[in-house]
């Protein structure tokens, strides 16, 4: 079973920055779609920057897509490792995955400035490559704390591929999902419109 991708674009015609946004890379991970939709609907069109959305990449309903692989583990990273069949499986080999392609395919055809993934549960602005000014930035608007490293081993990940390979800012958002969804709702509106109108 795939669904279609969807990619939705507010574009500046005097480009400054492209910056794009995916949700739910893991699908019992839903907070993104909801964060990004919310967003879309009521979100004037105008900004300094463009901002392209994803707001759900993976349509099954737990980690891994329907093929039982986790996207995030999937890249062609160069750690990327043929693991154990578990919830990280990172699939037979790298770049296997429609969504993995779907993205591999739109970085290489656009010039991102940052890319910002949304996951949950672990309470942190977690960011790969030349990232840590832009994860201050939103480490201000969440509350959230800073780190460079989620504290376990993530080969084939979105972040090691393009953030410290492709040298692209790539940021991983882990939401606390215990807090209240509608002031987290809340937080996340303000962040999408300083992405778009103040950060340069």
């Amino acid at each position: 079973m795939q669904n279609s991708i969807q990619l939705i674009k507010l574009e500046n015609s005097d480009y400054n920055k492209k910056i794009l946004i995916i949700g739910v890379f893991h699908g019992d991970e839903p907070q993104g779609e909801y964060f990004i939709n919310s967003y879309l609907k009521n979100s004037p069109q105008s900004g300094v920057n463009s901002l392209y959305f994803i707001p759900r990449l993976n349509f099954n309903n737990v980690r891994q897509n329907f093929n039982g692989v986790d996207l995030n583990r999937n890249f062609p990273a160069k750690n990327w490792v043929l693991g154990e069949k578990n919830d990280y499986f990172g699939g037979y080999e790298p770049n296997s995955e429609y969504e993995t392609q779907y993205l591999v395919k739109l970085i290489d055809e656009n010039n991102f400035d940052a890319i910002i993934t949304i996951h949950s549960p672990y309470k942190t602005v977690n960011y790969d490559g030349p990232a840590k000014d832009l994860a201050r930035f939103i480490s201000k608007i969440l509350g959230y704390p800073v780190s460079s490293d989620i504290g376990y081993a993530t080969p084939g990940s979105f972040g090691t591929y393009c953030g410290k390979e492709r040298n692209i800012p790539t940021i991983t958002i882990e939401i606390d999902e215990n807090e209240d969804i509608e002031l987290l709702n809340s937080k996340f509106a303000d962040l999408f419109n300083r992405l778009k109108n103040d950060y340069i």
